[in-house]
């Protein structure tokens, strides 16, 4: 019995450094969450803005000037930009990434893939682990990007995907992350990143803006367009870190609950663990006493 009373006292022990560790690091996540949340909140509608002008500028472009990276071309060569994050104890944030990553592998590039023309660029130290371990073909210039979260280090990864695309390494880039809602929310998305896309229009007058090009049209687009580019992808980079902090948030919040939940279980084990141990002493005693007595 006091084995068993010595087991319980153990595992509440535990319970007990466990909770006070998911309770730091949900405090900690929190308040990095909310640095997070305002710089994408704040970056969003500006990147969004521009990704709709570019889109608009490209289309009412076309056949008027040499657009290299809105070239639509035979699709034969592919770059992933995957983005997860650098550490664990998130749920299932980076899993559910690597899944919608293999998800579009083999939903839109299976041909590709087979023949090895099936590059990814991980962003993220988990990402980067698994692609490692499994064998995927892949670029490790930019895992640990999330160590310097920066435009100025986020452009060298985007000039990276369109010098490969104008060089013809790659006839498509996408961008798979994970777009922040809130605090318990993620959205999972694969994104085209190149070639740029082109607003589709059924009326050929309806979503056509009419753009005043000062200075001359050509050098404005050759130095606009990889700006934008790179503006989509920190806002991309922007995101995953709010969704990161997020996840990891939710996830020790979740485990704060659960370890309550258990140490309240193992209390009551180690009560009644501990009556029992009294119960049979006492009849011990008991019988010790009548045995003298008779």
């Amino acid at each position: 019995m006091s084995g068993q009373l010595k087991e319980v006292r153990n595992r509440i022990k535990s319970t007990q450094s466990n909770l006070q560790i998911t309770k730091a690091m949900k405090m900690v996540s929190a308040a990095k969450l909310r640095r997070a949340q305002d710089a994408i909140l704040l970056m969003r509608p500006y990147a969004l803005k521009l990704q709709e002008m570019l889109k608009n500028i490209v289309s009412n472009s076309e056949g008027s000037i040499d657009l290299a990276l809105a070239a639509q071309r035979q699709v034969e060569k592919v770059l992933l930009i995957v983005i997860t994050s650098d550490r664990g104890l998130c749920g299932a944030y980076n899993s559910n990434l690597i899944k919608l990553t293999k998800q579009v592998i083999r939903e839109k590039y299976e041909e590709q893939f087979a023949k090895g023309h099936v590059e990814i660029l991980p962003i993220g130290k988990k990402g980067y682990e698994h692609f490692v371990k499994n064998g995927y073909k892949l670029n490790d210039t930019f895992w640990h990007l999330f160590a310097h979260l920066d435009f100025e280090h986020v452009k060298q990864a985007a000039a990276f995907a369109m010098e490969g695309f104008v060089a013809g390494n790659y006839d498509a880039v996408e961008i798979i992350y994970s777009e922040f809602k809130n605090a318990a929310t993620q959205r999972y998305v694969a994104e085209q990143f190149l070639p740029v896309a082109r607003v589709e229009n059924t009326d050929q007058n309806a979503g056509r803006a009419d753009f005043i090009f000062e200075p001359e049209k050509k050098a404005l687009i050759a130095e606009l367009m990889p700006k934008i580019l790179n503006t989509q992808l920190y806002k991309a980079m922007l995101d995953a870190n709010a969704s990161e902090h997020g996840a990891r948030m939710t996830a020790m919040d979740k485990a704060t609950e659960n370890a309550n939940e258990l140490l309240r279980s193992y209390k009551i084990s180690y009560n009644r663990a501990r009556q029992a141990a009294i119960t049979t002493e006492l009849t011990e005693i008991v019988s010790g006493a009548a045995a003298l007595e008779g």
